[in-house]
């Protein structure tokens, strides 16, 4: 416990005797000797402040040990909770000890996340609901209301003075970010906030218009038409004014002065701001399933999430991005997209082209999806790997893995070791998968654990 008191017993040895000869001299008696001649003697010890971390792959450790069926769907863990469906993903050990001002602290914990299996029974809708992460809109502030103008009449003062009430202040246009929205489609293209109300006689004055707040998913960005970053909500509750309202005139009650004590002129509201935006959401998952059309991507994806993307056995059934969520024991959630499908030539903008390239530029980590049964299977995979190299190299470098699609075909399977060699010398990890037939996914949710864990620690070091 920090700030607790310890002591410490230090045995060096002589020159002549050695440490050898005192490790074997060494009993409890002779301790028990030793210690009743030590004389106490208090000192002060300076050390300088320190931290010591240690973070080993358990996982790794466990495996060079022969423990291997417990990370696979070879797994037996209907012992703990009846079902036969769990396995260990991975584990993870953390331990540190930290020495400053106020003492010293440790600690040491494990952590062993795996998929859990979906409550919820899988949706058989048909509906689709796809991502929409760009758009361009157009806002306008409400105008303010008009002052009015008015003299006050009364039965013994017919000219009683003006008593023109001001207009009230037109509505702002607000965006607030928020973790309960995924999607842009909501926003419709034309936006419009309420006018203010004009003011009346009596000297009431108009109600202000309410404000518009429209919500928006966290990490939403504005940016002008010229594509300059106007704003970036990279926060739960940050807000964006993207048009403020014009303010309310005043009434003839205003104008007066002492050579006009009965002003016949008051103020027109002040039109709301009209602006134009571009509105992007920077990241739509955290993993992004990329294949050409046909791949398999979005029956992957209806596999091991209850998003309901359209299959069917044509191209380019995928024409919006899909967002499904993988769900883990540690209270976890890994975001999938699927994205559309991609051609060679989208750079040029061929086919979904910069838009499909935009939707990679969104997800954090990315998982190639192969037709394993087609001829020449490691040509797809030159394809998508070019593409995105011509787009932004950068997208590269995110951490990434490759999916052997359709691997219950004999096609497949002749194709697989041509595959494996070729992906192993890219250093990319290459799983089997049969999406239509749920085989092969367990390891496959391992390693998009291990592609969040690792995408969330960069944005850690890059913070």
């Amino acid at each position: 416990m920090m700030g607790s008191q310890i002591s410490m017993f230090i045995l060096l040895p002589n020159r002549l005797r050695g440490l050898a000869r005192l490790e074997s001299s060494l009993s409890p008696e002779v301790l028990d000797s030793m210690e009743k001649r030590l004389k106490h003697t208090l000192l002060d010890i300076v050390i300088p402040r320190f931290k010591f971390e240690s973070s080993p792959d358990l996982k790794k450790v466990l495996s060079s040990l022969g423990i291997t069926d417990l990370f696979s769907d070879a797994a037996d863990l209907s012992g703990i909770s009846g079902s036969k469906e769990l396995y260990v993903s991975d584990a993870f050990h953390r331990a540190f000890i930290e020495v400053n001002e106020k003492g010293t602290e440790a600690a040491a914990a494990t952590e062993i996340p795996r998929p859990v299996p979906i409550k919820k029974s899988k949706s058989q809708s048909t509906k689709v609901k796809p991502i929409v992460d760009f758009r361009t809109i157009k806002v306008q502030g409400g105008k303010g209301g008009d002052g009015c103008i008015s003299l006050r009449r009364l039965p013994k003062n017919p000219l009683g003075g003006p008593d023109g009430g001001d207009g009230g202040n037109g509505g702002h246009i607000t965006f607030r970010a928020t973790s309960n929205k995924t999607s842009l489609e909501h926003i419709p293209s034309v936006i419009k906030a309420d006018d203010g109300v004009k003011g009346s006689n009596r000297d009431c004055h108009g109600r202000n218009a309410e404000h518009l707040v429209i919500e928006v998913p966290v990490g939403t960005m504005f940016k002008s038409m010229n594509g300059q970053i106007l704003a970036d909500l990279d926060a739960d509750g940050s807000v964006f004014i993207a048009a403020r309202g014009g303010a309310g005139g005043k009434g003839n009650h205003y104008f007066t002065t002492d050579v006009n004590q009965a002003p016949e002129v008051a103020e027109y509201g002040a039109e709301g701001e009209e602006l134009n935006y571009t509105v992007e959401i920077r990241t739509i998952a955290h993993v992004g399933l990329i294949g050409l059309p046909n791949a398999g991507k979005s029956t992957f994806l209806r596999a091991i999430s209850r998003a309901r993307p359209k299959v069917a056995p044509y191209p380019f059934t995928t024409l919006q991005p899909h967002v499904g969520v993988i769900k883990y024991d540690d209270q976890n959630q890994v975001t999938v997209a699927d994205i559309p499908g991609l051609i060679a030539g989208a750079h040029r903008n061929r086919g979904l082209g910069i838009a499909f390239l935009r939707h990679i530029e969104r997800c954090l980590c990315l998982l190639y999806v192969l037709d394993t049964s087609l001829p020449q299977p490691w040509d797809q995979l030159e394809v998508l790997r070019y593409e995105i190299e011509q787009y932004d190299e950068n997208l590269l470098e995110r951490p990434s893995g490759v999916l052997a699609n359709k691997m219950d075909l004999v096609q497949s399977k002749d194709n697989f070791d041509e595959l494996k060699r070729r992906i192993d010398k890219l250093g990319l990890p290459l799983f089997p998968l049969s999406a239509q037939n749920n085989l092969g996914i367990p390891p496959i949710l391992s390693h998009v654990r291990k592609l969040y864990d690792m995408s969330h620690t960069r944005e850690i070091s890059d913070e």
